[in-house]
């Protein structure tokens, strides 16, 4: 199967890539294809509607990913909002410092948090398959580790030994988080189509 990948980011296409090794060819985002609005208010939402513009552009599946980091002394912010959260043209670096900031007097058992990934395929015929994969985790109180993007140095997966997702193999973090979990179980479901 080939599918067209609907993200323009570099670190979510590698990362999807790897997910998809096995079950699908990644072809890139046409360059022709401008920023698609994400302006959704749930992360299918926006899965649905980069998926969909680039299956509408290319006349091929395409695969498209929504992220989003839920804190709960944050009332779940920044959400769907995560990638802009320090502002529209934020770096990862400023996403992190605000949050750190935002989280400087929480007590370490109430820095609870979750990544949240829905992946989808929107098919030509204007079927779709998606998925969702959650992540429960804490925020550090600094960033630790030099690998992975977005939050990676600041959460820390439960189901882990302690390490942020920067401190893990790219082979660890995939096993263990989120977006891992959202496209094993999106592979599964196109495998079943």
């Amino acid at each position: 199967m080939r599918l067209v990948c609907a993200s323009a980011n570099p670190d979510k296409v590698a990362e999807i890539q790897e997910l998809l090794r096995g079950v699908a060819e990644l072809l890139p985002r046409p360059i022709s294809v401008g920023d698609i609005v994400e302006d959704a208010d749930t992360l299918l939402g926006n899965a649905r509607l980069k998926a969909r513009a680039i299956c509408v552009a290319t006349g091929l599946p395409a695969v498209a990913d929504d992220t989003g980091l839920e804190v709960d002394a944050l009332g779940g912010a920044p959400g769907v909002h995560a990638a802009r959260y320090a502002g529209a043209s934020a770096t990862y670096a400023d996403n992190r410092s605000k949050l750190l900031a935002a989280l400087r007097d929480v007590d370490t058992a109430q820095r609870t948090a979750r990544f949240r990934t829905v992946a989808l395929v929107a098919y030509p015929d204007g079927s779709e398959r998606f998925a969702e994969g959650v992540c429960e985790g804490v925020i550090s109180d600094r960033e630790r580790g030099s690998r992975g993007f977005g939050y990676d140095s600041v959460f820390v997966p439960l189901d882990g030994d302690g390490r942020t997702f920067a401190e893990m193999s790219v082979d660890d973090k995939h096993a263990l988080g989120h977006r891992g979990r959202a496209f094993r179980a999106l592979a599964a479901a196109v495998r079943a189509n």
